[in-house]
């Protein structure tokens, strides 16, 4: 079955904001086909499926900050959110939520694509966890093995010293034997 929508276009969708990875309401319109506005009444109507960690209202600050440091394509979408009055952005949770009150074919597919890019994205993340553990292990390993190393050089070279010659000594001698 060929993709409706390539995972990568969904990943660059995905904002950690608050903490959170969400998704844009604009964002998802876009995928959904639908106007922003729309999916918006949905949602209203069906306030009480969608609590706080599941969708919630950006800030001004937050707005302004993402009208900033958003990449898109789609310069239209950048503009309207840089001045909008509210924006909301959903959750994994939020967005599973959306396939209960949206009910057309093409719905249910992009809700499975964006299932699967953060499902995707958490598994990029556990395994740059696993990584850095590991790189952890290493480094501690490797300190330990450095003082090891450094002490074998610090006796390798004073046995590479030449022995040193007995002082010569100053003044008159005397010999014992006689």
């Amino acid at each position: 079955m060929e993709e409706l929508i390539p995972i990568e276009k969904v990943e660059n969708k995905i904002y950690i904001i608050r903490g959170k990875k969400v998704m844009l309401d604009r964002d998802l319109a876009e995928l959904y086909q639908a106007p922003t506005l729309r999916l918006n009444e949905q949602v209203k109507r069906n306030n009480d499926r969608f609590p706080e960690d599941f969708m919630f209202s950006l800030t001004r600050q937050e707005i302004t900050n993402i009208s900033q440091i958003a990449i898109c394509s789609n310069k239209k979408t950048l503009q309207t959110i840089k001045y909008s009055k509210n924006v909301n952005v959903f959750t994994e949770q939020g967005v599973a939520m959306l396939s209960g009150i949206l009910h057309s074919k093409r719905a249910v597919q992009v809700n499975i694509a964006i299932m699967r890019a953060f499902i995707h994205l958490r598994q990029i993340l556990a395994s740059d966890k696993d990584l850095a553990n590991k790189v952890k292990e290493l480094e501690k390993g490797y300190s330990k093995h450095e003082i090891e190393i450094t002490t074998v050089f610090k006796v390798l070279k004073r046995l590479m010293e030449p022995p040193a010659q007995p002082k010569k000594r100053f003044g008159f001698v005397v010999d014992n034997d006689n």
